[in-house]
């Protein structure tokens, strides 16, 4: 496993959000990154939380911090564990009063939750292997543009919006 931070989201050609990993210990990693797609939900959430903005209302992701806080579990480390067909698979391990538990995840949740509890994120290395590619990419800022666009979303938000 090789340890990675959480270095942007970016859009690639396609205008798809991509999530890019990079490996702490860069010489380690031999100058390669893991670019991961997610949705634009869960990009906006991953930037809110890697920026440490706050949102008028809790996001999925901080819902989740609080639900393991209550009950008294901690997220230990978080890793993309294989890629297959394309698709990344990753697990939550957590610390809980009744021991360890491993839990199933999409990437993009579980890199949300480190993301909000300031936890270790992980690559298997035969997937930095399959999926890695060269690190031609100087860190980018967050896109402000779509955090406060997503902000103002929230502030003029109503619940009844969601109702049938």
């Amino acid at each position: 496993m090789v340890q990675v931070r959480v270095i942007g989201v970016a859009r690639d050609t396609e205008q798809q959000h991509v999530i890019l990993l990079k490996p702490v210990d860069e010489a380690a990693a031999e100058g390669r990154m893991l670019p991961v797609w997610i949705g634009e939900q869960e990009a906006t959430a991953i930037l809110v939380a890697v920026q440490g903005s706050i949102t008028p209302r809790p996001l999925a992701h901080d819902l989740m911090a609080s639900m393991l806080h209550e009950l008294e579990a901690e997220v230990e480390r978080v890793e993309v564990t294989r890629i297959e067909d394309g698709t990344y698979f990753a697990e939550i391990t957590l610390f809980t009063p009744h021991g360890l538990r491993v839990i199933d995840a999409r990437p993009s949740d579980a890199i949300a939750l480190a993301s909000r509890t300031h936890t270790s994120i992980w690559v298997a290395d035969e997937v930095l292997d399959v999926a890695g590619v060269e690190d031609t990419v100087s860190e980018p800022a967050a896109d402000e543009h779509e955090v406060d666009e997503f902000r103002r979303f929230l502030e003029g938000v109503d619940p009844e919006d969601f109702s049938d």
